[in-house]
């Protein structure tokens, strides 16, 4: 099952906040960014965020599943409702991105 625009849409604009959100559609569900930094996916209208050391230690409660068979876990954020803990959830998890190393793209 696809997710919604109108969810993806939802969740962007409660991340307002947190910068410059944008949503990329990917393999029928959709990537988010955060001021350019992939942080989360939307699955099947679910939000999960990716975990990161920061991120763990700031929310060790939430709750984490796959976003996808075959893939890691993710903090899935049930409320997203929540506009507080989305935000600070956000930011550090994208300062935690941020500090980390770039990827090389493959040609």
């Amino acid at each position: 099952m696809a997710s919604h625009p109108d969810f993806v849409d939802f969740v962007a604009d409660q991340l307002r906040e947190a910068g410059t959100i944008r949503s990329r559609k990917m393999f029928g569900e959709y990537g988010l960014y955060c001021d350019g930094v992939f942080f989360a996916v939307i699955c099947d209208d679910q939000f999960f965020v990716k975990i990161t050391p920061e991120g763990q230690a700031a929310f060790p409660d939430l709750p984490k599943a796959p976003p996808y068979e075959g893939a890691r876990d993710s903090f899935l954020v049930e409320d997203v409702e929540d506009r507080e803990l989305m935000t600070a959830l956000v930011r550090i998890t994208c300062g935690a991105l941020n500090t980390r190393p770039r990827k090389k793209r493959r040609k």
